[in-house]
């Protein structure tokens, strides 16, 4: 048995919480607002806790702020208002998990079995750094989505936004690899240092070292002066090494020993000198296909990937594509924005977007720019729809009977909420299925 904190404003969700925390064979201690459920951690020492996010007065992340200072415990934090920026402040500011509302009992039961037992094992660990606590979160609007793949890369950002540590995104193009790379920095305690980004495959290999580590007046022709480098550019800050699968061989073994060294030699110096920079690379590529091709170094990848995050391509993440679009649109209307006709809407949940994010991005700019009016009509998209014209799924008719079905199960869902421009009540009923089995599918298939 342990003794749970839940603060909560919402009684009627408090007391159901807390009859089932009961028959679970926990105490239950109770508060409705940020000050009461310090008073009752400074006065019952609970176990853990459950807190809200929307709270009266200060909120939830205050929680998370003030709480290290009375005691040490895990705390999980639930919202039915998720989004990137409250993800990572509360995962930055030490939430053991971050839930939405409504959560099932099985997720919340296994969460706080997890926090338990990590309280019963590290009951002397120290407790976060208060002073990260005051950092200012990222800017609201800049990563929206709604999906648990993205929602997965949002806790990790704010788990490792505290570290130096290096990080390797992965992800196809345009799927906002750059975007959470800027997250990651203003999150962290480098914010107010430079940001610097470099298209590794943009920069011709005899310019590469020169690019990056900088030279030294006369080191060739053409060198007029002394010139800093983009690791020096990005001194006390994040450096942002972007498409690093296209990096020269040679450069690679240099980027290996600055990372372990945390030095770099100007082209021409005699000597290095000592960076303090965090590295984020970032690749579209199949980093250990060419590891194997010998186009990328076995010791680079392995030093590079600390902590690796994998961005979902948009195709795999459906529900957060009207709601990206609905963003871009704001972002160019300001007050006024255009809105999307249902025939638009339909017409975006039915396209592949291999360009992904900023595939739709663009597409969103052009439909805004060519309709006179103030709604988007599906001809101002200019996209054609897949799901009209394609034959049906390609199946791999090699494989299990299982998947076979998983497969054609997946595309008729993708087609019904195309065709319900994402109404998931009308797109059961076309199914033929119940509200609870479309949405345990959709999780099924990761379309949550």
């Amino acid at each position: 048995m342990a003794r749970i904190l839940i603060v909560d404003d919402d009684v009627a969700f408090r007391g159901s919480l807390a009859e089932m925390l009961g028959d679970l064979g926990h105490a239950v201690l109770e508060a409705g607002s940020v000050d009461a459920g310090l008073r009752l951690l400074r006065t019952e020492m609970p176990d853990a806790a459950i807190v809200d996010l929307r709270l009266p007065g200060e909120d939830g992340l205050a929680f998370l702020r003030r709480a290290p200072a009375v005691g040490k415990i895990p705390c999980i934090m639930l919202t039915a208002y998720a989004s990137g920026g409250n993800t990572i402040e509360a995962m930055r500011l030490g939430a053991f998990d971050h839930l939405t509302k409504p959560v099932a009992r099985s997720a919340l039961v296994e969460t706080l079995g997890r926090a338990l037992r990590l309280l019963a094992s590290e009951r002397d660990a120290r407790p976060p750094d208060p002073a990260a606590a005051g950092h200012p979160p990222a800017e609201d609007g800049e990563l929206v989505s709604s999906s648990e793949a993205m929602r997965q890369v949002f806790k990790r950002i704010g788990l490792v936004a505290g570290s130096d540590a290096t990080v390797l995104i992965l992800g196809e193009t345009g799927t906002g690899k750059e975007l959470v790379a800027r997250t990651l920095h203003r999150s962290s305690p480098r914010a107010g240092k430079p940001f610097v980004a470099v298209n590794c495959a943009a920069i011709p290999a005899e310019l590469m070292e020169s690019e990056l580590f900088g030279h030294v007046k006369g080191a060739f022709t053409g060198a007029v002066a002394d010139r800093v480098g983009r690791f020096g550019e990005a001194e006390g800050g994040t450096l942002f090494l972007d498409e690093i699968g296209d990096m020269p061989l040679p450069t690679q073994a240099k980027i290996l020993r600055v990372l372990q060294e945390r030095e770099v030699a100007p082209v021409g110096a005699r000597g290095v000198m000592p960076v303090d920079v965090r590295v984020v690379a970032a690749t579209h590529h199949d980093l250990p296909a060419a590891v194997k091709a010998g186009r990328f170094r076995e010791d680079l990848w392995y030093r590079l990937q600390v902590v690796p995050l994998t961005l979902p391509p948009l195709r795999e993440r459906l529900g957060d594509v009207l709601p990206l679009a609905e963003h871009f649109l704001r972002l160019l209307g300001g007050d006024a924005p255009k809105r999307l006709s249902p025939a638009a809407a339909r017409l975006l949940l039915s396209h592949p977007w291999p360009g992904n994010v900023r595939e739709l991005r663009n597409a969103m700019e052009r439909a805004a720019l060519l309709s006179h009016g103030a709604v988007i009509e599906a001809d101002h998209v200019g996209l054609q729809s897949v799901a009209a014209s394609a034959a049906g799924p390609e199946i791999d008719w090699a494989g299990t009977m299982a998947s076979a079905v998983a497969q054609v199960e997946r595309e008729m869902i993708l087609r019904a909420l195309a065709a319900t421009a994402g109404n998931r009540a009308e797109a059961a009923r076309r199914l033929d299925l119940s509200r609870q089995q479309l949405y345990r599918k959709l999780t099924e298939f990761g379309l949550a």
